[in-house]
C-alpha cells in the first residue's frame, strides 16, 4: 500500500514579519506594557474570526516561538550590536563606542561592558546534564528551580574587585520585585530567597559564575540581562531571546514542595516519555502505549502557552497546587477554550476519533499554532496529555486507571440505580452511572494548605464531568484523604470518593410508588486501581493506597463516613433485604466480529430448595455507562436444590449485535431476578468488551541518529465487511513527529502491509507507536521498541531538518 501523509500546516509567516516597533522601546505607559495581573484574568474569547479592530500587540503576545525566535522578529535572533553572536552566544569585543538598543551610539569607554554571555545551555553542557534538562530538543537553557546553575560572561576588560555585577531575570508584562516577576541578582553579595551569584573563576576578560535559584521560584521563561557599575559608570546588557531561560519545578531538590524522595521514581514519573494506558473492563483488561513526548520540540512553550492563555497570574506560577488546577481546567475546552474538546456521542467526523491518537505532542502542537481546540478527547486523552503536561514542568505524575469508575451526580456519595415492580430499568431516574474504566492523574507534592499527614500523591482529573468552583476542574486531592473517607478535604474529594469507592445501591419502586433498598452491591465501585509499574511495562496494582482492603472494618467506616456527609446520610439504616441464591456472570473472551456466549451461574447457599425467576437483558453502551437499547433479552425460571448451582447460557451472534456497536466494542448485561420463596432480590450489571487485534509492527534496519530507518506494519481486517476510510498514525519521541496515514478503503478480512521511513534525532531505547482508525473500526494499536545508537562521532543528537528535527519553527497562537 502506499498511502498519502496529509499536509503539514503551513507556519503562519506574516505573524514573523517586520521589526519591533518603535513604542515597544518607550517606557511602560507609551508601549502598553502596565497590565495589572488578575487572579484568573478574563477568560479567553472564543470568536477567533470577528472583524474587530486589533489591539497593539503586547510583549506576551511577541513571545518567542519555540526556537527561541520573536514572531516580529523575522526570523532573526539580533545581539545588541546588531551582529550575531558565535556558535557558544559570545559577541565580539565592543569598541568604546557602542550602539544601544535604540541605535544611539553610546561611550562606553572605561566601563565594564558584557560583550557576551554563555549560559551553557546546549543539551551536552553541564548545565542541562545537572539538571536533568538535556533531553528538551532545545538549545535554550532550561533549567529547575533550587539548584545551582554555571555561566560565563564575556567582559570588555579583566574583571576587578572594586566592579559590581547584578544578573536580573524578568517574566510577565509588568515586572515587580515584591511579586517574584523580577529577580535581582548582586553577584558576590548573597540574595534574597534563596536567590545568590557568585564568581568560580576570573580569567583574562572571562568571568565564571554559579547561580543559586530559589526552591520557591516562579516557573516559566525569563527574560535575562546584566547590569554591571564601575567608576567610569554604569552598562546593562540588552536583552537577547538567545539568554532566555526556562525555569520548572525541581523534584530533585529537598527544599521545593514537588520533592521526591526516590530516584526510579524520578525517572518513570517524570523523565519516561512513553507509557501504558489501561482500558476495557476489570475482567479484560486491555492496554495501550501512548506517547507523552515532554521533551519534544515545541512541547515546553506549548505547556506555558496553556497558563498564559488562561490568564494565569505570574506569581502564582510557583505553587503547584495552582498550577495543577489550572491545567486540570485548561486540558479540556469548556470554561476557557482549553485544549481539548470531550465528545462521547460516537460522532467524530470533525475532528480525530479519540481512540486514533497516540500521544500528547500532535494535540499540544496543534493547540500552540492555532489557539483552537483540538477535537476530540475522552478520559484517557485528558490524562495522557495532563501527564504530559505536568511532567514537562517538572512535576512527578502518573496515569491511572480506575476500573467501574462511578459518577456521582447527585452527591450522596453511592450509586442509586432505580428499578420498577418488575425490576426493569427506570432509565430516567438513573441519572448517576457507571464508568467501564475512567482514567486520571496522581502528581506527587507537599500540601502545604492541608493538615500534616496528607502530602504524597494527588488526584487530578481534567475529565469534564462535574464543575468546582463553578470551573470543570477536579484536584488537586490527597489520595489519603480518598482512603479514609474525609470528604471535607479540599479540593473536590467528595466526587473522587464515590468514583472510587462508593457502594451500588439497587431501589425498587413499590407499588405505592416509593422506592425500597433491595440489593446493596458493596464492591461494585472502584474494583481495581492500576497504573504502569516503575521501570517496566508490567501493570501495577494501586488500589492499597486508594482504599481499605473491601469488606475490612476501616473501608466500611470510610464508605458510612463518607456518606454521611452526603445528600442521603441515612440511606444505610433502610436497608432490608434477605440473601441466600449467590448471582455470578460468565463472559469469554470474545473477539470483534465472531459469535459468543454469555452464563448466569446461580447458586443455591441456604438449606430449602429455592425458584428463581430470572430476566436478562443485552444492550451495547458506551464505556461512560450510557446504554442503548435492549437489543436481545431471556426470561427463565430456575430451580434449585440446596447447595446446588445452574448455568443459564445466552448465545450472541455478530449479526445480532453488529449494527448496534458503539465505542470500545463494550456490552452491558443487565441481570435480574427475585426468589419466590422469600424476599431476596437478585439485580447485577456486567459489562464485557469485544477485543480488537493489534498492529504488527517491524523494525527493517537498525536505527543510528540522522539515517534514514525503515519500519513495516502489518494488519489484518477481523470484520467480513470493508473498512472506509482508513487512517494511520505513526508518532515517537526522539524517532518521528506525529504523522497521518490516509490508506484509503481495506476489504474484509484482508490483510494489508505498509511501510514507512522515519529518521531519529534522539539516541536511546525509543518507542514508535501506531493506530489505526476507520467508522467501522477503531481501538487498534502498535508499538516496538527501537534502540538508537548515536551518530558517527558521538553526536547526541541529529541536526537533520525534517520529521524530528529540534530547529523547526513552530508559530505560537496570538
Amino acid at each position: 500500500m502506499t498511502p498519502s501523509p496529509e499536509p503539514e500546516p503551513e507556519p503562519d509567516r506574516h505573524a514573523r514579519q517586520g521589526g519591533c516597533p518603535f513604542w515597544a522601546h518607550c517606557c511602560g505607559c507609551c508601549s502598553c506594557q502596565n497590565t495589572i495581573d488578575e487572579d484568573w484574568g478574563p477568560e479567553p474569547g472564543g470568536d477567533h474570526g470577528s472583524n474587530s479592530r486589533p489591539r497593539r500587540p503586547s510583549p506576551r503576545d511577541r513571545r518567542p516561538d519555540s526556537g527561541g525566535r520573536r514572531p516580529d522578529s523575522g526570523g532573526r535572533r539580533p545581539d545588541s550590536g546588531g551582529r550575531r553572536p558565535d556558535s557558544r552566544g559570545r559577541r565580539p569585543d565592543s569598541p568604546a563606542r557602542r550602539p544601544d538598543s535604540l541605535g544611539s551610539t553610546v561611550n562606553t569607554e572605561g566601563k565594564l561592558v558584557v560583550t557576551g554571555v554563555d549560559l551553557l545551555s546546549s543539551p551536552s553542557d553541564q548545565n542541562r546534564q545537572e539538571h536533568h534538562t538535556d533531553e528538551f530538543e532545545y538549545n535554550e537553557l532550561i533549567i529547575r528551580r533550587g539548584q545551582p546553575f554555571h555561566m560565563v560572561l564575556f567582559l570588555s576588560r579583566p574583571y576587578e574587585s572594586s566592579d559590581h555585577v547584578t544578573l536580573e531575570l524578568f517574566i510577565g508584562n509588568n515586572p515587580e520585585v515584591g511579586k517574584g516577576t523580577h529577580v535581582i541578582i548582586p553577584v558576590g553579595q548573597g540574595g534574597n530567597g534563596g536567590w545568590n551569584a557568585q564568581v568560580t573563576k576570573s580569567s583574562g576578560k572571562n568571568l565564571n559564575l554559579q547561580v543559586h535559584t530559589s526552591p520557591n521560584a516562579i516557573i516559566g521563561k525569563f527574560q535575562f540581562t546584566v547590569r554591571t557599575r564601575s567608576e567610569a559608570g554604569e552598562f546593562q546588557l540588552p536583552f537577547d531571546p538567545c539568554n532566555e531561560i526556562y525555569i520548572l519545578f525541581n523534584p530533585w531538590c529537598p527544599e521545593d514542595i514537588v520533592y521526591v524522595d526516590r530516584e526510579d521514581w524520578r525517572q518513570e514519573y517524570v523523565l519516561n516519555e512513553c507509557g501504558r494506558i489501561y482500558y476495557g473492563t476489570e475482567a479484560q483488561i486491555g492496554e495501550r502505549t501512548w506517547n507523552y513526548g515532554q521533551f519534544d520540540h515545541g512541547v515546553l512553550d506549548a505547556c506555558l502557552y496553556i497558563l498564559d492563555r488562561r490568564g494565569m497570574p505570574y506569581g502564582g506560577r510557583r505553587d503547584p497546587i495552582s498550577i495543577c488546577r489550572v491545567v486540570s481546567a485548561m486540558v479540556n475546552s469548556l470554561d476557557d477554550n482549553g485544549i481539548l474538546i470531550g465528545n462521547w456521542s460516537g460522532e467524530y467526523s470533525r475532528g480525530t476519533n479519540p481512540s486514533a491518537w497516540v500521544g500528547s505532542v500532535e494535540i499540544l502542537l496543534n493547540y500552540l499554532r492555532t489557539g483552537f481546540s483540538v477535537p476530540y478527547g475522552q478520559c484517557w486523552v485528558f490524562a495522557g496529555v495532563t501527564t504530559t503536561v505536568l511532567r514537562c514542568l517538572g512535576l512527578a505524575t502518573r496515569t491511572i486507571t480506575n476500573f467501574n469508575s462511578a459518577h456521582d451526580t447527585d452527591t450522596s456519595l453511592t450509586m442509586d440505580i432505580y428499578f420498577d415492580e418488575n425490576m426493569k430499568p427506570l432509565e430516567h431516574l438513573n441519572h448517576d452511572s457507571v464508568w467501564n474504566f475512567h482514567v486520571w492523574n496522581d502528581c506527587w507534592m507537599k500540601r502545604p494548605d492541608l493538615p500534616p499527614g496528607f502530602d504524597g500523591w494527588q488526584v487530578v482529573d481534567a475529565t469534564p464531568q462535574e464543575t468546582s468552583s463553578g470551573i470543570f476542574c477536579c484536584g488537586p486531592c490527597s489520595v489519603e484523604s480518598i482512603k479514609n473517607g474525609l470528604v471535607y478535604m479540599k479540593y473536590d474529594t467528595p466526587f473522587i470518593f464515590a468514583e472510587v469507592n462508593s457502594d451500588k445501591i439497587y431501589w425498587q419502586r413499590q407499588s405505592d410508588g416509593s422506592f425500597k433498598i433491595v440489593y446493596v452491591e458493596e464492591k461494585a465501585i472502584g474494583s481495581l486501581v492500576v497504573t504502569k509499574a516503575v521501570g517496566s511495562n508490567m501493570r501495577e496494582e494501586v488500589s492499597h493506597i486508594y482504599k481499605h482492603p473491601e469488606g475490612s472494618e476501616a473501608e466500611r467506616k470510610a464508605v458510612e463516613t463518607a456518606a454521611a456527609h452526603g445528600s442521603k446520610p441515612n440511606v444505610y439504616a433502610i436497608r432490608d433485604s434477605a440473601e441466600d441464591v449467590a448471582l455470578k456472570v460468565e463472559a469469554q473472551d470474545a473477539v470483534m466480529g465472531q459469535d459468543l456466549t454469555i452464563c448466569v451461574v446461580l447458586t443455591n447457599c441456604g438449606s430449602s430448595p429455592r425458584t428463581v425467576k430470572l430476566h436478562l437483558y443485552l444492550s451495547v453502551t458506551f464505556y461512560t455507562g450510557v446504554s442503548g437499547s435492549v437489543f436481545k433479552e431471556s426470561k427463565k425460571e430456575v430451580v434449585l436444590a440446596p447447595g446446588a448451582s445452574e448455568r443459564t447460557a445466552m448465545p450472541v451472534a455478530y449479526k445480532e449485535y453488529r449494527v448496534h456497536l458503539v465505542d470500545q466494542g463494550a456490552m452491558l448485561l443487565n441481570v435480574s431476578g427475585h426468589v419466590e420463596e422469600n424476599t431476596q432480590v437478585l439485580a447485577k450489571q456486567h459489562t464485557f468488551r469485544l477485543r480488537t487485534p493489534d498492529l504488527t509492527l517491524t523494525l527493517l534496519r537498525a536505527a543510528v541518529v540522522g539515517q534514514d530507518c525503515e519500519v513495516q506494519i502489518v494488519f489484518q481486517n477481523p470484520l467480513p465487511i470493508t473498512l472506509t476510510n482508513v487512517v494511520f498514525r505513526l508518532e515517537g519521541s526522539g524517532l518521528q513527529r506525529p504523522k497521518t496515514l490516509n490508506a484509503g478503503d481495506i476489504e474484509g478480512n484482508k490483510r494489508v502491509t505498509l511501510r514507512q521511513t522515519f529518521v531519529p534525532v534522539r539516541p536511546g531505547s525509543r518507542q514508535l507507536i501506531a493506530s489505526l482508525d476507520s467508522p467501522q473500526l477503531s481501538q487498534v494499536h502498535g508499538v516496538i521498541q527501537v534502540d538508537v545508537a548515536p551518530a558517527a562521532g558521538g553526536r547526541g543528537s541529529s541536526d537533520t531538518r525534517g520529521n524530528g528535527s529540534s530547529e523547526e519553527t513552530i508559530p505560537i497562537a496570538s
